[in-house]
């Protein structure tokens, strides 16, 4: 036979339930003072992922102050700020291993202290943080800038496909800390590769590479003579005097320049020509 609630009780439960009802219809949602922030950044063959929440100065006094000067800091709001790599990367001179990390920071006046930490999980700094748990701990030097940075922010600047710098900024303070990539070594190793199987699309592409990169210039021209042989392209052309001028061998190049806007020309295209011509200029400029 079912129990049955004594009136006491029953009374008890019924009173709690008029008082928290409209308690609990009450609640809205509000804006978050540290809205949530979640950057996803291509660069090189890797991908690097900001997860951090983004306070705003609103009339504070940040560093020394709301930021205490000399004590680890969750570089934020709320929960950790993270940093995740898809492939290794060197920051400051450190080899981070692919994976995600939580980044803190110790602001001081003159210099900062970068941490990532190996535990992601911790609501900002977090009571149970070890130092013991950290990857890396370098230094770096803040600089004052004249703008005010309302709403701290913490972005990729600098970006190309050997290197970026990461930048944390708020109110009138910047930090930079650099981060290599592994771009090169990769797509040397995937030249390497494709040259055991080699096509003149291979040949091509692995001489502009060199060219662009400062690689072996001498490599490159014979890349893309490989590249010419029974194929002559004005695109292709072009390619190889830039080579040549860059090997100051401007004689050759600008011969085979003329070469290339003569067949551009006979193919219609004048989409480099105004350049070309420019480059030209430059070239006879420096034989005399």
């Amino acid at each position: 036979m079912p129990m049955l609630m004594k009136p006491k009780n029953l009374i008890l439960l019924i009173l709690i339930s008029i008082l928290v009802g409209p308690l609990a219809l009450a609640q809205i949602n509000t804006p978050k003072l540290s809205p949530h922030s979640i950057l996803v950044q291509e660069i090189g063959f890797n991908e690097i992922v900001i997860d951090y929440s983004r306070p705003s100065v609103r009339g504070r006094v940040i560093f020394g102050d709301l930021v205490p000067y000399g004590k680890l800091w969750r570089t934020g709001a709320n929960a950790s700020t993270k940093l995740k790599f898809k492939d290794e990367v060197i920051i400051e001179g450190h080899e981070v291993p692919a994976g995600e990390y939580a980044l803190y920071t110790i602001p001081d006046k003159d210099e900062w202290t970068i941490v990532l930490h190996t535990v992601t999980t911790y609501w900002g700094v977090g009571k149970e943080y070890k130092a013991s748990d950290d990857l890396i701990r370098f230094k770096v030097k803040p600089k004052t800038i004249n703008h005010k940075i309302e709403t701290m922010a913490i972005e990729l600047s600098d970006m190309a496909a050997q290197s970026c710098n990461l930048e944390i900024k708020w109110d009138h303070t910047l930090v930079k800390i650099n981060i290599k990539l592994e771009t090169d070594t990769k797509v040397m190793a995937e030249i390497d590769d494709k040259m055991k199987g080699i096509s003149q699309a291979t040949y091509y592409q692995s001489a502009i590479y060199y060219l662009e990169n400062d690689k072996d210039l001498n490599k490159a021209l014979e890349w893309i003579d490989k590249a010419l042989y029974q194929n002559e392209q004005f695109w292709i052309l072009r390619q190889k005097a830039l080579i040549l001028a860059k090997l100051e061998r401007y004689k050759e190049a600008i011969a085979i320049s003329e070469r290339a806007l003569a067949l551009a020309k006979e193919a219609e295209n004048t989409d480099f020509k105004k350049h070309d011509e420019e480059l030209l200029e430059v070239w006879r400029a420096r034989l005399k």
